[in-house]
């Protein structure tokens, strides 16, 4: 694999809201989702993905839910990446900065793919 991910990595794992605003840095007042992805890849780190969820809830128990209109703007989302433990660990002080409320999680994760389309196997 060309690009060295490969085996056991790290994945981590960041809860926030939709409506969350990144409150600090060089990406202040951009969608907090925005401001992170972007944080990760100014790191180096190899790819990482934003997924909007349909329902959630968190500490205050409040539910974020797209069937309820008044909801529906600040709907849960994930930010996950895979990469080195040490290099996740390298920019956790940036990510935890920038977050007011959330959840990070980090779990192993082994790779078995990871490439870019039209990139052939070894």
């Amino acid at each position: 694999m060309p690009h060295g991910l490969h085996g056991e990595r790290t994945l981590m794992r960041i809860f926030l809201g939709e409506s969350d605003r990144c409150p600090v840095g060089p990406h202040k007042g951009k969608a907090l989702y925005e401001a992170i992805l972007l944080t990760l890849r100014e790191a180096g780190c190899m790819g990482a993905t934003v997924v909007r969820a349909i329902a959630g809830f968190g500490p205050s128990a409040r539910l974020h839910t797209g069937k309820v209109l008044r909801l529906s703007s600040d709907l849960p989302v994930i930010v996950e990446v895979v990469e080195r433990g040490e290099k996740l660990q390298e920019v956790l002080p940036l990510i935890d900065e920038m977050m007011g409320g959330g959840l990070i999680t980090m779990e192993r994760a082994h790779v078995i793919l990871y490439r870019a389309e039209g990139e052939g196997g070894d």
